[in-house]
Parts: structure tokens; sequence; C-alpha cells
């Protein structure tokens, strides 16, 4: 199983950039699909999650500016990041509760870089 992550870059302090993470390989099912970011020096932090069913969960700073989606046909989540702020920099991680022929796994993918700079 994998993860792929896409769509980071470098955004002006205001604008929006969207995430997208695909997990591909032998897949029965998928738990909670999550964003997490790192900046260097720091701890991994949780950003948003997002359950089989659609509930939601976001980290305080993010609340009302990011939020999470899914396709459950293309095994994919997705992070749109409206109003960034320099303090949204860093590498952003996805994750999934992934259930295959193994059993059940975390996955992660490799990260992708957001840079907010004017």
């Amino acid at each position: 199983v994998q993860l792929q992550a896409s769509g980071g870059g470098l955004v002006q302090p205001g604008g929006s950039l969207r995430l997208s993470c695909v997990a591909s390989g032998r897949i029965f099912s998928i738990d909670s699909m999550g964003w997490y970011r790192q900046v260097s020096g720091k701890q991994r932090e949780l950003v948003a999650s997002i359950t089989s069913f659609g509930s939601t969960t976001y980290v305080d700073s993010v609340k009302g500016r990011f939020t999470i989606s899914r396709d459950n046909a293309k095994n994919t989540v997705y992070l749109q990041m409206s109003s960034l702020k320099p303090e949204d920099t860093a590498v952003y991680f996805c994750n999934a509760y992934i259930h295959g022929p193994q059993g059940g796994v975390y996955g992660w993918g490799q990260g992708t870089l957001v840079t907010v700079s004017s």
C-alpha cells in the first residue's frame, strides 16, 4: 500500500492551495484519513482528520480556513487550505488506516511542502 501526496507549493499570504493524497495497492477499505504537518525541529501535528463516515476534526489554528474531504471511490483525501498564513508553512503529510490482505496498517505519504510567503 502506498500513499502519494501532491499539491504543495509556494503561495502568498491569504492565498489558497488544495492538497491531495491517493492511496493505492491492495486495499479492502480505509478507516480514518488525515493530514499532519511538521516544521523543522518541531513535532508533527495533526491538522485535520476525517472518518469513513465523513466526521471531521481540525486543530484550532486552522478551523474555518481548512476543509478536509475524501472520495472513498478514489481512495483519496483532500485538504483545501484557504486564507493561508506564514505560520502554515510546513511539510504536510497524509495518513490513513488501511485494511488490506495483511490486516490493518497506518500508511504515510511522502510529504509535500507548503510555503506561505510574500
